[in-house]
Formats: C-alpha cells, sequence, structure tokens
C-alpha cells in the first residue's frame, strides 16, 4: 500500500509545537503551531521582543507576506513562542537568531502579563498570553525572507507618532504594547 506522500514530509520535517494554556497562564497541552492559529485559536503562549541599537533606535520589522497572520503588516522586533520546556529567554533569543540573524545582550522582561487577543482580516485568532521583552544588539540585522519582508531602525519618538496617526498599519499587539511600554508619549 503507497504512503501519502504529504504525511511522510511532514513527519520528516521538525514540527513547531506552542504551549496552550488555561486562563491563570498554566500549560494545559501542546499543539502543532501550524494547525493551532486559525478562526477559533486557543490560549496559547508567547512572546514579543522590541530590539534597541546602540543609538536607542528600535527595530522594527515588516511581517513576510506569506505569514499565516497579520502578512505584510509592520510590527516590533519579532515575536515567537517558546518550545515546551522552553524558557521565554532562551525562546526570545533562538528566534532572534533565526528570524533576524542578530544577537541580544540585555535581554530583559518588561511586560510579564501582557495578553491579547485579536482577528486579523483573513479571520486568523491570536489568542496569546505574551510577555514582552527588551533587547539590544550591536549584529547586523540579516533577516529571513520568509519571516521578515522589510525593517528599519526607528526613534521611538517617529514609531509612536507613527502607530499613533496610522494603527491599521500596523500588527495589534503592537499597538497595544507600545502606550504599555512608553506610557508619557
Amino acid at each position: 500500500m503507497a504512503k501519502d506522500s504529504l504525511t511522510d514530509d511532514r513527519n520528516t520535517l521538525e514540527v513547531e509545537t506552542v504551549v496552550l494554556v488555561a486562563e491563570d497562564g498554566t500549560p494545559i497541552g501542546t499543539a502543532d503551531k501550524a494547525l493551532v492559529h486559525d478562526l477559533d485559536t486557543p490560549l496559547h503562549l508567547a512572546f514579543s521582543c522590541h530590539v534597541f541599537d546602540e543609538h536607542g533606535r528600535i527595530l522594527v520589522t515588516r511581517r513576510a507576506l506569506i505569514k499565516k497572520a497579520w502578512p505584510g503588516v509592520w510590527t516590533n522586533s519579532f515575536c515567537g513562542h517558546p518550545a515546551p520546556g522552553e524558557t521565554l529567554a532562551d525562546a526570545a533569543l533562538r528566534r532572534a537568531s533565526h528570524e533576524l540573524g542578530i544577537g541580544l545582550t540585555e535581554l530583559t522582561l518588561v511586560l510579564p502579563d501582557f495578553r491579547y487577543r485579536a482577528v486579523d482580516a483573513s479571520g486568523i485568532v491570536e489568542n496569546e498570553i505574551c510577555p514582552v521583552f527588551t533587547a539590544v544588539t550591536y549584529s547586523t540585522v540579516e533577516p529571513r525572507a520568509d519571516e521578515v519582508m522589510e525593517w528599519r531602525w526607528v526613534t521611538r519618538d517617529d514609531l509612536v507618532m507613527a502607530v499613533r496617526t496610522t494603527p491599521w498599519a500596523f500588527s495589534p499587539w503592537l499597538t497595544l504594547q507600545l502606550p504599555l511600554l512608553f506610557p508619557h508619549d
């Protein structure tokens, strides 16, 4: 009997797993990341990171057009999901290298209780407990084309103004995080 080649190919690839959580943040299981983000996404654990350079500018990225949720939208430096048993800090270091080709220093958890639920134009739901980090890099940004289509270093004031005047051009998590990161702007 012939095997399903799609199934065989999927089994040979590494499956990225997300940690499903209860309302209080307690892990309750895992799910395949490729399958969990849909029209009824369960609550799961993620993180966001805002990366600064030596001049104090913030790295913003534009999500690749092939991304399932919010393709082509400007957002924070990078986001991701910790693997089961992986700390949020280790996941952030892993994703910075994977997505942007950068190393991080001064990784600091700044919004440990951030969470949000948002629906993109196609109906895909993000439903995350999503602690937020800041970090510094001295590396040259070399993003993966399947993750990032554009990137820029911007001043805090320019980013705050852009999000304030054109919130529709940015990810919902960035528009929610920015006032918490810079409450007096």
